[in-house]
This record gives structure tokens, sequence and C-alpha cells, in this order.
């Protein structure tokens, strides 16, 4: 859709969408008092992290090469783990600060050809990485406070408005390249695909995070620089240099090991109990 409409206006109709979408189908499963939230403010908190990490991922997918955005935005997954031991008070070692210097290492390399062709929108993955694992870490302290599916009509419900009035004060600001007109049937039919794929991915990612822990899921996220290099050269003959796949290489092995250490600390962890029974 990049050049038929901007970035932020597809996004809002892309969650306008789902969220009467989702709330049909709460509505029709669970009747109205599911659409009361046990906690608005966090619910608020959400559906603003969901709105700025669309922003930038709408935004970037339309300036850069799909790859080259999904690496930087690998960086989410060592966030969370800053992020939960700082909002959640789970414990943080101190080897994960070491390794998220390796990440940033491997994002600093993918950014020097971006950073100087495309200027401050180069950043734009690193802003999405940030939203994104704040979102997880909300999701892992929404758990249980409702079903899955009202938690996605409460994050979409929260986010839609707030990207609707983006829209409009592009709209009003009277500045000609924020400026844009109604969609053509082709646009609002591909904005309903995405609500579609899209909705499904963030109750899938809900649910992973809150029966497993966001620290759990996290590594998973890697999946999409196959899916991203693949689609960029299926469909928009994007190839990736060797630059980006080693920055992304040294994020992904940075996020991997802190997994498969985070693993090791549950199985002992496992172990002791086992032993004191």
């Amino acid at each position: 859709m990049a050049g038929d409409w901007p970035p932020y206006a597809v996004a809002a109709l892309r969650f306008s969408i789902g969220a009467l979408g989702l709330s049909a189908l709460l509505w029709r499963a669970q009747g109205p008092t599911a659409f009361v939230p046990v906690n608005p403010w966090l619910q608020m908190a959400r559906g603003l992290c969901l709105a700025m990490a669309s922003l930038c991922v709408f935004s970037e997918s339309f300036v850069m090469p799909l790859a080259e955005a999904m690496a930087r935005g690998f960086l989410a997954p060592i966030l969370l783990q800053v992020f939960a031991g700082v909002l959640l008070g789970e414990r943080v070692a101190p080897k994960v600060y070491a390794v998220s210097l390796v990440a940033l290492a491997g994002v600093a390399i993918i950014l020097r050809p971006s950073l100087a062709v495309l200027g401050w929108a180069a950043l734009l993955p690193l802003v999405s990485a940030v939203f994104f694992a704040l979102l997880m870490v909300a999701n892992r302290a929404s758990a249980g406070r409702s079903s899955a599916l009202a938690a996605q009509v409460f994050v979409a419900g929260a986010c839609a408005p707030i990207l609707i009035l983006a829209s409009l004060f592009a709209k009003i600001s009277g500045v000609p390249e924020l400026a844009f007109t109604w969609p053509s049937w082709d646009v609002v039919a591909r904005c309903a695909v995405v609500a579609v794929t899209a909705s499904t991915a963030h109750w899938l990612v809900y649910l992973g995070t809150a029966k497993a822990g966001a620290a759990e899921v996290a590594p998973a996220i890697y999946v999409q620089m196959v899916v991203a290099v693949t689609l960029g050269w299926v469909f928009f003959d994007e190839t990736p240099d060797e630059w980006t796949l080693v920055g992304a290489a040294m994020i992904i092995a940075a996020g991997l090991y802190l997994w498969q250490d985070g693993q090791r600390l549950v199985r002992q962890v496992e172990k002791s109990l086992q032993n004191r029974r």
C-alpha cells in the first residue's frame, strides 16, 4: 500500500476494522459484561504501546526493506527482559546488560547505511521494538484479568481511537505531505486482510505471554527474519546485504543466548524443588 495511502491512516483503518470485528465476536461469545475491564488504565497503556509500535511498523514498512526493518526490531526480546525487571520486579542478571550491548552493536551495524539515506526514519524499527517490548510486559501484567478475546478487544479498542486522532491531526495540520483523501476499495480490502491476520497474531502473542511468560515466548519473534527475507524477495525483489545479515545474526544470537540461559535457570529451579520433595 506504499504510495496509495499514508501509513498512519492505514494503521487507523486496520485497527478500527479489527476492533469492530473483535467486539462483535466478544459480544456474541460473552455478552456486554465482558466489555468492562478490571484495570482500565492498564488496558489504555496496552493500547498506547500498540498504537505507537504500529505507527512505527507501518511507517518503516513503507520506506525500507522488510528484512532490514525486522532485523532492528529484533531488539524487542532483549528489551523485554530489561523492562520485565524494571516494571514487573523480575530479577535481571548482569549478563543481560552485557549481552544487550552485543545486540546494540548489531543494530549499529545495520543502521550504518540506512541512517545516511533515510535520516531519522531509520530509527523507526528501534522505537517500535521499545513499544512492542513494553506491550509484552503489559500483556503479562494483564494476564488472568479477562479472557484472551476480551484482552484483544481492550487493546484494539484503546489503540484505534489513538490512531484515528493521530490521522485526523495529520489531516487538519495543513502540512501538504500529511494530507490524504478517502481510500480506494482495494486499500480498504487490504486493510481488512491486515486486520484479520494481525489481530490473530496479537491474540496468539497474548496467549503465549499469558500462559508461558513473556521471556519464554520472546525468541519466537526471530522466525520473522526468515519470513521477512522470503516475502521481501518474492514480492518486492529485496535482498538484504551482508552487513544487514551480520547485524541481524548478532542480535538474534544475543536474544537466543539470553533465552537459553533463562531456560537453564528454570530447569535448575525445578530440579531443586523436586529434590526438596
